[in-house]
């Protein structure tokens, strides 16, 4: 559960951080609250597993990073989640994870999506997770997105 105050919190920084040399310490002032005690709920938030991080959520597009491809395996149940944490853990892996098959049309329990200048680079970086992957995948494919459809995390609808 989370208090009133909690709840401002999230919201206020749900649509980001502001671009500003402190921006903890004007998230506070917005607030009447002063930075310490932001910081301090936002990591107590976190503990109890209310938020998982704030993070940065840059365009990639406009950084010039234009081919994004989510790579889909077929990895053997014994093996995914060893396997997967190796691969979620390589620095050109944005995010990784396990999901459940959907036989007979969908074989596919690991995914890894990665972004490249263009899709010769992410071929590449495929290439790295199958040689990891090695004798466990038994099939392989790539999604490549043609437009960015959502940019944000969840978000709690204000309140009033």
């Amino acid at each position: 559960m989370i208090d009133a105050k909690d709840r401002e919190i999230i919201e206020a920084l749900q649509g980001g951080l502001p671009i500003v040399p402190s921006p903890y310490a004007q998230v506070a002032a917005d607030l009447g609250l002063d930075e310490d005690d932001l910081l301090f709920r936002l990591a107590d938030m976190k503990s109890r597993g209310v938020i998982r991080r704030i993070a940065a959520a840059p365009n990639h597009y406009k950084l010039g990073i234009t081919s994004n491809g989510m790579t889909v395996w077929d990895v053997e149940d014994r093996c995914v989640a060893e396997l997967g944490a190796h691969i979620g853990a390589l620095p050109f892996v944005t995010h990784c994870y396990e999901r459940p098959r959907a036989l007979p049309d969908w074989p596919y329990n690991l995914f890894a999506m990665v972004h490249g200048t263009d899709r010769n680079e992410v071929e590449e970086k495929r290439a790295q997770i199958a040689a990891i992957l090695g004798g466990a995948c038994r099939a392989k494919d790539i999604l490549y997105s043609t437009r960015i459809l959502k940019k944000t995390g969840l978000r709690l609808k204000k309140k009033g």
